[in-house]
């Protein structure tokens, strides 16, 4: 059994560091602000691009966590190694191939995606984009690394690692656009360096001996493709899942790009303040997959399943606490962020409804989740989750906003459908228990 202090060892660090993560989000996001509606948009687009890339790669290293936590539940130490040094390389192989390719179609992609926005919002949106093109192998690195250090409950390092970048990018940030006035460019160069420094950072902790899992030699490392295929068969399932959810979010941006730039800053600044809500509780879903892992790899099927009911409980509480803190500082954070007024009443409509239904509905929908793909169940919560993304949050929304002339507040009826519809299946699912019968190693 885990103890209270162990549980809130494991959670306390994963919660601040996704908090610290959307904090200093929204603070770099009030900086682009001030340089412009067309700065912010051309964030907001890219961003959304990004982060489907890098969900991706977070999944994958999630999926290795999930096999480094259930041989460390076994106490098999040697096969848990092994099964690190595979995720670094397939991990850092799979982005450096990403990469390239972004880098080498930057222009077609986003013209392929945006090309009905304004021509400064594309002109600062291929900048913003080359920028953070060239950080993908370092954030896949440093994801791989960190999901490795969660495995064996180390959940403070990354946390500490995290802080620093994060401080360094808000200083970076500040310097480039205010004092040498680089725009978008000095944005994306501070957002490239801390990445930088965080894969540097933790690289050289994982080689220390204080841990159970411990990785040198790192262009010594050459594929077993067995345990690879182990990796992928976890990581690849959320990946997918994980993608279509950006890939979805990126449907509707285009979507959202034909209501004009007032809309694009103000959905912009609305998914920042949803996100950043959503942040604790989400770090409770990361740090209870390695709980459920360890548990499922030592064969104590019962405390998966305790471990998971009591940490929905506590993310509930989270977000109900979230929520009421985000909606109090929406108000501020539009007028710090120089937002338009017509942008800033849009986006404080829309977050009070999210204040309204999110806890009534996002925990069952996300936290459970998390459990089952730690148990194995991967494949179940990849089709759910991307039949009511695209029924409830792509499809419902599109009608809404084209059709029905919701405007920006079409996204946000379709989100509320896709957590309402996922909340059932996977409340079923986990009563159901048939996510116990999944063998991972």
């Amino acid at each position: 059994m885990f103890s209270n202090k162990m549980i809130a060892g494991i959670l306390i660090p994963v919660v601040l560091e996704q908090l610290l993560n959307s904090i200093m989000g929204t603070a770099d996001t009030m900086m682009v602000s001030n340089i412009g509606s067309a700065a912010i948009s051309a964030v907001s687009l890219v961003d959304s691009i990004n982060i489907l890339v890098i969900q991706a790669f977070s999944a994958l290293a999630a999926g290795g966590a999930i096999v480094c936590s259930q041989y460390i539940g076994q106490q098999n130490k040697k096969m848990a190694n092994e099964s690190a040094r595979q995720v670094l390389f397939i991990i850092t192989a799979i982005s450096i191939a990403v990469s390239v390719l972004c880098l080498g179609f930057k222009k077609p992609l986003l013209r392929l995606i945006f090309g009905s926005v304004e021509a400064d919002v594309m002109r600062a949106s291929e900048t913003y984009f080359f920028y953070t093109a060239i950080s993908f192998p370092f954030i896949a690195a440093y994801d791989s690394a960190a999901s490795i250090f969660r495995a064996q409950e180390n959940t403070k390092g990354p946390m500490l690692i995290s802080m620093i970048s994060n401080a360094m990018n808000i200083v970076g940030n500040a310097i480039m656009i205010w004092i040498f006035h680089m725009g978008v460019a000095g944005a994306a160069i501070s957002t490239l360096v801390s990445r930088i420094f965080c894969a540097v950072v933790v690289l050289i902790q994982l080689r220390k001996d204080r841990q159970p899992i411990v990785v040198r030699d790192y262009l010594k490392i050459r594929p077993d493709w067995a345990m690879i295929r182990r990796i992928l068969g976890i990581g690849i399932p959320s990946g997918v899942e994980n993608s279509m959810f950006q890939l979805g979010k990126l449907a509707i941006q285009s979507t959202v790009s034909t209501l004009g730039t007032t809309a694009i800053a103000a959905q912009a600044m609305t998914n920042i303040l949803e996100n950043l809500n959503g942040m604790a509780a989400i770090g409770i879903g990361v740090g209870l997959m390695t709980i459920v892992g360890q548990c499922m790899g030592a064969y104590r099927k019962d405390e998966a399943v305790y471990y998971i009911k009591k940490l929905s409980v506590i993310a509930e509480v989270a977000i109900i606490v979230s929520c009421l803190l985000v909606f109090a500082l929406t108000g501020p954070v539009t007028v710090l962020g120089g937002m338009e007024p017509a942008s800033a009443k849009m986006c404080f409509h829309m977050v009070i409804w999210i204040t309204i239904v999110k806890p009534i509905v996002w925990t069952l929908a996300f936290i459970p989740a998390y459990g089952l793909r730690a148990a194995g169940d991967v494949k179940f919560s990849m089709a759910a989750s991307c039949i009511t993304m695209w029924l409830c949050r792509f499809c419902l929304c599109v009608i809404l906003i084209r059709f029905l002339e919701f405007g920006t507040m079409g996204v946000w009826i379709g989100m509320f459908a896709d957590w309402t519809v996922r909340a059932v299946i996977f409340t079923w699912r986990f009563h159901s228990r048939r996510w116990l019968r999944y063998k991972v190693i």
